[in-house]
């Protein structure tokens, strides 16, 4: 698993862990980036649920990195290295590093198509609306209008970890417990995660992305309910709903590996 270097985007190194999944077949086709959820990391979303050998299947290369804080990727002590828009530097740049080209008609392997989940989904969404010239089309997972982290209770989750006083608010203490469950995770890095993600709020009308979108989520996922109004906003988006899945085994379906895949062999 090798680190990001040579930081010019924001001109620090954020040391976060990149791997390139090159398709076996060298197919031609642009690359994938996979942008995992909060709490989670690569390997947990992309690797250990088969989503990269099922795109390095179809003929796809993948790019797959950890966020701040998670998996394999350094824990800074800087409250805006967390920040989404220095997140989406660090992808601007880690694209760059990996030869990415803008979008051209006459080449099919120009540019980048993305599939995030939960946290990435939000990312993905902002990236595509703000680097339409690098973004081919995207597939949004556990989609909604708006951030989970924005109502999460980081004072709650804080005195939790000082003393284990009870968190009264259900969706903290399950986002808490995930974030505790996966050894790698630097669990006061998440809480700083957090918090600079509440200090941007997710107003997804604000910058909409004008390419081609399919956004997927689990049928019982609490936290994509209002996916239909975040497709809404969209000129280019459709909306497929996963029978009887949740927001954290809907990553898990073939359904949803299948409908990307054929998604993203589509041409615009």
């Amino acid at each position: 698993m090798g680190r990001h270097s040579d930081h010019l985007v924001e001109g620090t190194d954020p040391q976060l862990a990149v791997v390139l999944h090159p398709a076996p077949t060298g197919s031609g086709l642009r690359p994938i980036l996979l942008l995992h959820g909060f709490a989670s990391s690569s390997r947990l979303n992309w690797v250990d649920t088969g989503w990269v050998r099922y795109l390095n299947d179809a003929g796809r290369t993948v790019i797959t990195v950890d966020l701040p804080g998670h998996g394999g990727s350094a824990a800074p002590e800087e409250r805006d290295a967390y920040s989404p828009s220095r997140m989406r530097a660090d992808l601007l740049q880690i694209l760059q590093d990996e030869g990415v080209l803008p979008l051209a008609a006459e080449k099919a392997a120009s540019g980048v198509d993305i599939i995030g989940y939960s946290l990435g989904a939000r990312l993905a969404w902002e990236f595509g609306a703000t680097q339409p010239e690098l973004v081919h089309r995207m597939v949004l997972g556990g989609p909604g209008i708006e951030d989970p982290l924005a109502e999460f209770d980081l004072n709650a989750a804080q005195q939790f970890i000082a003393d284990g006083s009870p968190i009264a608010d259900t969706s903290t203490a399950n986002l808490l417990r995930m974030a505790r469950l996966v050894p790698s995770n630097n669990v006061f890095a998440l809480l700083t995660m957090v918090e600079a993600v509440k200090g941007e709020p997710f107003v997804p009308s604000e910058a909409v992305p004008k390419i081609p979108l399919l956004l997927v989520a689990g049928d019982q996922d609490e936290f994509a309910r209002s996916a239909p109004e975040l497709a809404a906003l969209a000129p280019d988006a459709q909306l497929e709903w996963l029978p009887g899945r949740t927001h954290s085994n809907a990553i898990t379906s073939r359904g949803f590996k299948t409908a990307a895949v054929r998604f993203l062999a589509e041409e615009a």
